[in-house]
């Protein structure tokens, strides 16, 4: 699936829009499918940040907002980092399943804290 992402850089009045393509239907997305999908929407406002650079950086699901918000066709994803916004979507797919989904896939992408 095709998935339309609009990007907004902090200090830019700018759109910017990209494309992120993922295998099979939101609504059968597993905890996998959407930690791929959010690592691509990181790495589509890396690559409007910093056109031209060769180099894919490492990419870490911590430290984002992020919700899940009703479109008129569905849902939207919408991401928010220091520098950058962004609103993949609409997706065909229900906000509940959609939104755990993303708490699992970031619950498991954070590293158990141990206190001694």
């Amino acid at each position: 699936m095709t998935i339309p992402l609009e990007i907004m850089l902090r200090g830019n009045d700018r759109v910017f829009t990209e494309t992120i393509v993922h295998a099979g239907e939101p609504a059968s997305w597993t905890e996998g499918d959407i930690a791929e999908v959010l690592r691509n929407i990181l790495l589509a406002i890396d690559r409007v940040q910093n056109p031209g650079k060769q180099e894919e950086p490492e990419v870490s699901l911590r430290g984002l907002s992020w919700i899940v918000h009703p479109s008129g066709d569905g849902v939207v994803i919408a991401l928010e980092i220091h520098s950058a916004s962004a609103v993949a979507g609409p997706l065909n797919a229900s906000h509940a399943h959609l939104d755990a989904l993303i708490t699992r896939a970031l619950r498991a992408s954070t590293p158990a804290t141990v206190i001694h």
